[in-house]
């Protein structure tokens, strides 16, 4: 765990776009614990399909691979099932993929590549497990269709894409009160007001939800089957499709 996350602590003369820079990557860890519901829980449950469903010698993508804890944690549930993986880590932040790289080699992981690139742009080849952890919320709507098509091209037969999301509701209703939920989720892990609501303008079209229903289409549309959300949290999800 890196340092604690005051970012917003502050009031801000102008809060500006949010992004990935290294003031957010020395934080990171610590935010997204604090400010995504059951992150441990989503790790673990992509634990459980990588021990079910990938072959020894697996290849496995992370793309927007933030600090490495996917990667990381796949790594250690290899080394309890004597197997081995190749991991692929991919984020557009150069602070990030600093970050990740130190933490990867300080615990042993020895067969990783990490990539500083959009992932709209890297090839995706023979990969058996594809993991989008709260990466395709920062994606252009416009270009995930093709971008999802393109992760299912380089899969390797049965290979599996696992995508985990912030959404929305068209009920307007229901997205105020799981909105206020969540505002009340982060309050008891102590974000204050100010921090709250000047985050929430920082991502003011940064991050895009989509509703589970477009989720879903999107991967049917991409040409995956066997495909179900296999989590939800309020106004958080995660979807599993396979090849």
């Amino acid at each position: 765990m890196g340092e604690r996350d005051k970012i917003f602590a502050k009031k801000k003369q102008q809060v500006e776009p949010f992004l990935f820079n290294h003031e957010v990557a020395s934080v990171f860890d610590d935010m997204v614990s604090r400010s995504v519901p059951f992150y441990n829980e989503v790790h673990k449950m992509i634990l459980d399909v990588a021990g079910l469903d990938l072959p020894d010698r697996a290849r496995i993508y992370d793309l927007g691979c933030s600090t490495g804890h996917t990667i990381l944690s796949l790594h250690h549930q290899a080394q309890a099932l004597h197997r081995h993986f190749s991991y692929f880590g991919v984020d557009s932040s150069a602070p990030m993929i600093a970050v990740c790289r130190k933490k990867l080699q300080a615990n042993g992981v020895a067969d990783f590549t990490l990539m500083q690139a959009k992932i709209e742009d890297v090839p995706i080849q023979n990969a058996n497990m594809v993991i989008l952890n709260y990466t395709m919320q920062f994606i252009s709507p416009k270009d995930r269709p093709t971008l999802l098509k393109k992760i299912v091209r380089g899969l390797a037969p049965k290979g599996i894409v696992i995508l985990s999301e912030k959404i929305k509701s068209n009920n307007s209703h229901i997205q105020e009160l799981t909105t206020k939920l969540y505002y009340d989720f982060k309050k008891r892990n102590g974000y204050s007001e100010l921090e709250i609501a000047q985050k929430r303008e920082a991502l003011e079209n940064v991050l895009m939800p989509w509703t589970p229903e477009k989720n879903l289409l999107l991967l049917k549309n991409a040409g995956l089957k066997n495909i179900s959300m296999l989590f939800k949290w309020y106004n958080f999800a995660s979807f599993i499709g396979y090849k």
